[in-house]
């Protein structure tokens, strides 16, 4: 049995999901004529109350996207120094907008409304650039899927308009936080100037994201994306997925919370085992006590069980349980555990 726990984009397409992409309507969505990803898009746009919404091949060019949206070359962002946008996007920000980032040292990839507010640069002072947009995200892949509270994200929505900031949401695995939160998309919708979110992580599906706004940016978004290189044709037989995973596969993610949790227990009962992060979703980041073993040896040993994690680097491991994580999988994985 070989069990992958390095993430939640690794699962397959389940039955019903290649049904559906299989009967799925397609047209041509360059020519906007495509009308399951037409469908997709408005459905998403209506779950999160925004005008539009526009498919996107990864979650990466959606950001991307947000960013180019809302900024011009030489301006700066707010983000946390975990921010998926500054360390897993490729320098991104830089290359496709020019922009900068101010880091902030918040608390799990989490930073507080007064931290943003201090990070502001004076919008007269032209030594220093100018700040324009703040982004946040839900949940923290770095922060071991921690989910922010929603009060928080209000009290920093009023300081970006006091300052006249953009407000972006990258919600890569925003359908766990709203799970594990029991918020509802309506909720983050009205606070945020553009969302992305994904539906090849938790969800399911094989490639794809949606990033939802006002018409007048999804009708930017929709040249930039061109300009990126993320124009589909018969993108709808992805689409067909996606709209499957909405309606089939988000409550489910309540399991594969309660395993992480799980998974959680039974390493902070291992000797070696130096301190495992507060599990809200379906990561669990750890680190290995120094002078026991090593994380090479630690990783090999579960390889040898048919078990893949990933090493995050600076001491830190992570798994992510995830749709197709069964639970006689749970199961044996809890028991060799038990055994290292």
């Amino acid at each position: 049995m070989n069990i992958n726990l390095i993430s939640d984009t690794v699962t397959q397409p389940s039955k019903g999901m290649l049904d559906a992409m299989m009967n799925a309507q397609v047209g041509d969505d360059v020519f906007k004529t495509d009308a399951s990803v037409n469908e997709l898009e408005a459905k998403t746009a209506a779950l999160f109350g925004k005008e539009e919404a526009l498919f996107f091949p990864s979650g990466t060019m959606a950001n991307q996207t947000a960013i180019k949206l809302h900024t011009q070359p030489g301006e700066q962002l707010i983000c946390d120094k975990y921010a998926h946008i500054y360390n897993y996007e490729g320098g991104g920000v830089s290359f496709n907008s020019g922009v900068s980032c101010k880091l902030i040292d918040g608390h799990r990839g989490m930073m507080t409304a007064e931290q943003v507010e201090g990070a502001i640069n004076p919008p007269d002072f032209y030594h220093s650039p100018l700040t324009t947009l703040v982004c946040i995200e839900n949940t923290t892949n770095k922060g071991g899927g921690a989910c922010w509270d929603i009060e928080e994200l209000k009290k920093i929505k009023k300081v970006c308009k006091n300052h006249n900031l953009a407000y972006h949401l990258d919600g890569a695995r925003i359908w766990n936080a709203m799970v594990a939160k029991n918020e509802k998309p309506e909720q983050f919708g009205e606070l945020f100037d553009t969302i992305s979110v994904c539906f090849s992580k938790g969800l399911g599906c094989p490639v794809g994201s949606v990033l939802v706004g006002s018409k007048a940016m999804m009708d930017k978004a929709l040249r930039i994306r061109k300009i990126l290189g993320g124009g589909m044709r018969q993108a709808g037989y992805l689409a067909a997925a996606a709209l499957y995973a909405l309606d089939h596969n988000r409550s489910r993610l309540a399991d594969d919370h309660k395993k992480a949790f799980e998974i959680g227990v039974a390493l902070e009962n291992l000797p070696f085992i130096k301190k495992v992060e507060p599990i809200e979703t379906n990561i669990v980041i750890f680190e290995i006590e120094e002078g026991s073993i090593t994380e090479a040896v630690f990783l090999d040993k579960l390889l040898e069980q048919g078990i893949s994690i990933i090493g995050m680097g600076q001491g830190k491991l992570r798994m992510v349980t995830h749709l197709d994580y069964t639970d006689e999988m749970h199961a044996v994985f809890l028991k060799t555990l038990k055994k290292l």
